[in-house]
């Protein structure tokens, strides 16, 4: 029985693949049209865009253009290859902005690309695609139904971003004194994410490292700074006290407070 059933399967297969074969030579375009779209709605999504890659080209004036370059950067979707898709999708709303589905195609290109956007770790240029995209579909379409998805895609992608000087700035943290005054890089990292990521879920965390690299500053200055530098970790320990008294590292913040308060001078 099981034999039968791999034979039936097997001749399944092969009429699919010679169906396939058939449609690819042939000199129809109408023909292929016909069965890229067979393909797409099966979910077939090499196939249609196999076919389709070549009648985009054909189709350029005629009434099925505008469709056809539309499919093919769906089909390119459906195969998770974000970054073709995305190009297509650029390329249908570019030329059609008026079309269709020019709505579909500026969502579909910035939430493909968000899908695709890399670990924080690594480079962050198609991170910052995805934003601008999804930003455009929001600036054209403020009242779409997934407008509000796309600004929450932002939020994440702008989480990432946060997430990598988050990294960063751990790292020069963690570097102290190695090869350098890595504490006020810290501070300084810190300072321009806090700035270009004001609403971060990290913003305790980079308001923390800026008040222990300020402090670990002071444990290793020259006399002549030692006074500015522990009144500077008093004022960093009330920027962080002001947004989060109730934060995780309140503990830690209080210590470093009352080290630096007890060594201010009051004729500095």
């Amino acid at each position: 029985m099981k034999k039968f059933l791999y034979i039936c399967l097997a001749a399944v297969l092969f009429s699919a693949c010679g169906e396939y074969n058939k449609v690819l030579k042939s000199t129809d375009n109408e023909y292929k049209y016909s069965y890229a779209k067979k393909y797409f709605n099966k979910k077939q999504y090499t196939r249609s865009a196999t076919l389709l890659e070549d009648l985009v080209t054909y189709f350029k004036g005629t009434a099925d253009a505008e469709e056809s370059l539309y499919l093919l950067a769906q089909s390119y979707y459906g195969q998770k290859d974000y970054q073709t898709a995305a190009l297509y999708f650029n390329t249908y709303y570019t030329s059609y902005p008026k079309g269709e589905y020019a709505e579909q195609a500026r969502y579909y290109s910035g939430y493909g690309l968000y899908l695709d956007s890399p670990d924080p770790r690594l480079d962050q240029k198609q991170t910052y695609k995805a934003i601008e995209e999804l930003q455009l579909f929001i600036e054209y379409y403020p009242q779409s139904e997934r407008a509000e998805s796309a600004q929450n895609f932002m939020f994440e992608l702008q989480d990432k971003l946060a997430q990598k000087e988050l990294l960063a700035t751990r790292l020069y943290y963690n570097l102290g004194t190695y090869l350098g005054n890595n504490y006020q890089a810290c501070i300084i990292t810190a300072q321009n994410a806090l700035k270009n990521y004001p609403y971060s879920k990290y913003r305790e965390e980079f308001m923390y490292l800026m008040l222990q690299s300020k402090y670990e500053l002071a444990l290793v200055s020259v006399d002549s700074k030692l006074q500015g530098r522990y009144r500077e970790v008093v004022d960093e320990y009330y920027n962080y006290m002001n947004e989060f008294p109730e934060g995780k590292y309140v503990k830690q913040a209080q210590t470093y407070f009352d080290y630096a308060g007890k060594r201010i001078t009051d004729n500095y």
